[in-house]
């Protein structure tokens, strides 16, 4: 009988369901003696190419596969939408995400249920058959005494339960610990597994996240070896463009640089825009430690004191990032621009280049403004290449979102020296537009060659969403037309009637909060914010996978040589951008509640201050409120506003007193004391000073209770 081929395999250990031996693959198809041994063979280049996973005993199953009975483990519960993980997972690569299809079963986060797997558009659907007993739940917290008893509170706020511990040595109040909760309800018990010591030690709120999120953060000593080995690499054959003098414009403090940019006057009119990326392809080979740990962590994380990176610091701040004066590895997009920004033409080269300088945002704005430094005339052409690329976006006419982004400032030691808004340079905005147009241009060339593409996709906003937007911009006057098609310039319209108005930047974060999130995907829907048909990931595969898998499309479909795609991935491109779909969530997530955490810190030493806070959120139970200059929100209880009883009208965001017609609603600023902040949860208190100090708005008397029932039901769209 003749070798199967990998489809074959790929059939067979579908169909069989369950993890089969070598043994049995070779019954299935017939080999014996020496086609075994080549069995042997091919099955473990199949294990590195990323088509199979072995199991215990070297059993196999497709690389992302699941048996069609398996016991999985709910990992989130949200909006009617429940996903899950497997329990037991062997492979090396990270445990898929299961749709459970829960109808008839009320699943919470940390439910076992054993389900029926079926496989659909590349996802996996699970069908409950039993919920089952609850297993060990790992939990971050800090010892406390409550009561005379130490007792865990955990650093997650949504999480509103505290528990008994249990040690096998001696606690300290304060101490940072990781444990497994057995039990539950008043019964359930927290087991110390690991003690983490301070959490307000130097550097170390940005731990308290990373045990929090079970964020990868260290590698394995064979991905590190593998690392060391890759830098070593010669570069091989490549275009030679040391030529061109090609520069990094980054944060003063970026370590990791991916991109690298040149333009010049084109010939037939126009610009000649190179963009140059770190060529991590060609390092990081499917299959091997290095890339299973990489798609394992998805994307790096950054914190204001670390960065957990996906790849090894080897490569990620050494053999693929952009530094100035070395000869380094792109693939690169060398693109020809209209006077009016239109992509006329564009190629891509797998080049060597030699960085001119390493740029940080304020200094190539200081050059370009002083028109004095040795890098103007070449930042100058970058600057004219902008403008033209500029046009071409005010001819899209993308969500012109520009809200304000907070920035900690650590000293020496650690402890947080400042807190400010980062400033918004016309350099961040060259850089950006010349990704974007070098993104578009990586997902055209793969649609060309009919190659698999992981899309960036962005779905525009769910009519739900819409309808309740509207509700609230009525209550500003601000009228909102929903037609048959919805575009972002529909609500551009809206933050230009808003950018006078007081409200403007509470009316901006309503029209973010619309929004869907954008996805990984091999289908393409567009990318609704940017105002593009087609969209991809190209310009950051030292800091995200999803890059790499586009890197390794374009090397494969285009014949530019080793470190391309392995043969059939495209088929687990759906399960893999849900995967790295995940991960750029829980780095979001991670990041944000870190930088709660900073800012707590900072208002922590500031305890009984009255500083003055603007309304981000309002619900039944009190006002979100960040104070003027900072971010982070803290909450003002509604037991706190005084006496009054205020009903919550929900298409306003608003409190209203039903006796005083005292009124708070998103946007307001009010005098708000510090009562209390915690770094380790992130969590501030706030109250009023004193209702003298109170700002108020008054609209008169409240309505009628039944116009207030009516009020509060949804409207018709």
């Amino acid at each position: 009988m003749p070798l199967p081929d990998r489809e074959a395999i790929l059939r067979f250990v579908a169909e069989a369901g369950a993890d089969v031996g070598r043994r049995e693959i070779a019954r299935a198809f017939g080999l014996h003696g020496e086609d075994r041994i080549a069995l042997k063979a091919l099955l473990r280049a199949m294990e590195e190419e990323g088509l199979l996973a072995a199991g215990p005993g070297r059993s196999y199953h497709r690389a992302g596969g699941l048996p069609k009975v398996t016991l999985l483990k709910v990992v989130a519960a949200e909006s009617g939408r429940i996903i899950a993980v497997p329990e037991k997972w062997e492979a090396a690569s990270a445990p898929p995400h299961v749709a459970v299809a829960a109808k008839r079963v009320r699943l919470q986060p940390g439910d076992r249920v054993l389900a029926r797997i079926t496989e659909e558009k590349g996802g996996f659907q699970a069908s409950p058959i039993k919920r089952l007993q609850r297993g060990e739940t790992r939990v971050l917290g800090i010892a406390r005494s409550i009561n005379g008893q130490l007792r865990l509170v955990p650093v997650d706020r949504r999480v509103r339960q505290d528990f008994a511990l249990s040690a096998a040595a001696p606690l300290r109040v304060g101490e940072l610990l990781m444990a497994e909760v057995r039990g539950s309800g008043a019964r359930a018990v927290a087991h110390v597994t690991e003690r983490l010591g301070d959490p307000f030690a130097d550097r170390s709120l940005s731990l308290i996240e990373i045990n929090a999120k079970g964020l990868p953060h260290v590698f394995s000593a064979e991905a590190l070896a593998e690392a060391e080995s890759a830098a070593a690499l010669p570069l091989g054959p490549r275009t030679d463009w040391r030529a061109f003098p090609f520069v990094t414009i980054d944060p003063p403090d970026a370590r990791d640089h991916d991109d690298a940019v040149f333009a010049e006057p084109h010939p037939d009119g126009g610009h000649r825009l190179r963009v140059a990326i770190a060529d991590v392809s060609y390092f990081v080979r499917p299959g091997s430690a290095l890339d299973r740990e990489a798609f394992a962590r998805g994307n790096s994380v950054y914190f204001p004191d670390r960065v957990v990176p996906m790849l090894p610091e080897a490569l990620s701040a050494g053999a693929c990032s952009l530094k100035a004066g070395a000869d380094k590895a792109v693939l690169a997009c060398e693109m020809h621009l209209t006077q009016g920004g239109v992509l006329r033409k564009f190629a891509f080269h797998r080049a060597v280049v030699r960085i001119a300088a390493n740029l940080s945002y304020e200094a190539a704005q200081a050059e370009i403004e002083s028109g004095a430094g040795a890098l103007s005339p070449l930042l100058g052409q970058l600057w004219a290449a902008w403008r033209a690329l500029d046009c071409a976006r005010k001819r899209r006419a993308p969500l012109e979102l520009d809200l304000p982004e907070t920035q900690v400032v650590l000293d020496a030691a650690g402890h947080v020296a400042d807190v400010k808004l980062r400033i918004r340079l016309d350099a961040h905005r060259v850089i950006e537009e010349m990704m974007i147009a070098a993104n578009v241009a990586a997902a055209r060339q793969l649609e060309r060659r009919k190659a698999p593409v992981m899309y960036r996709d962005h779905e525009p906003p769910s009519r739900d969403k819409l309808l309740a937007l509207r509700d609230y911009l009525e209550t500003f006057g601000i009228p909102l037309a929903l037609g048959q098609v919805v575009t972002p310039a529909l609500f551009n319209r809206v933050l230009a009637k808003a950018r006078d108005h007081d409200d403007a930047q509470a009316i901006a974060e309503q029209v973010l909060r619309s929004q869907t999130q954008a996805y990984y995907a091999p289908s393409n829907t567009g990318h609704f914010g940017l105002a593009l048909g087609s969209y991809a990931h190209f310009t950051s595969p030292i800091r995200r996978y999803a890059d790499l898998l586009v890197h390794r499309a374009l090397v494969s479909a285009l014949g530019l040589g080793e470190g391309g795609l392995p043969e059939g991935a495209g088929r687990r491109f759906a399960a893999m951008g849900d995967h790295i779909s995940m991960t750029e969530r829980r780095a979001m997530e991670a990041e944000r509640d870190t930088l709660a955490r900073y800012i707590a810190a900072h208002l922590h030493r500031r305890e009984g201050e009255t500083v003055t806070a603007r309304v981000t959120g309002v619900q039944k139970f009190g006002l979100f409120a960040t104070v003027d200059g900072l971010g982070g929100d803290g909450l003002l209880p509604v037991s706190a506003l005084g006496p009054e009883h205020f009903w919550f009208d929900e298409a306003a965001r608003a409190l209203e007193s039903e006796t005083s017609g005292t009124r708070y609603r998103i946007g307001q600023r009010l005098e708000v004391t510090i009562v209390s902040a915690d770094p380790a949860t992130g969590a501030v208190l706030f109250a009023l000073p004193g209702m003298g100090a109170m700002r108020r708005e008054r609209r008169g008397p409240p309505p009628p209770r039944h116009a207030r029932f009516r009020r509060d039901r949804p409207r018709k769209a």
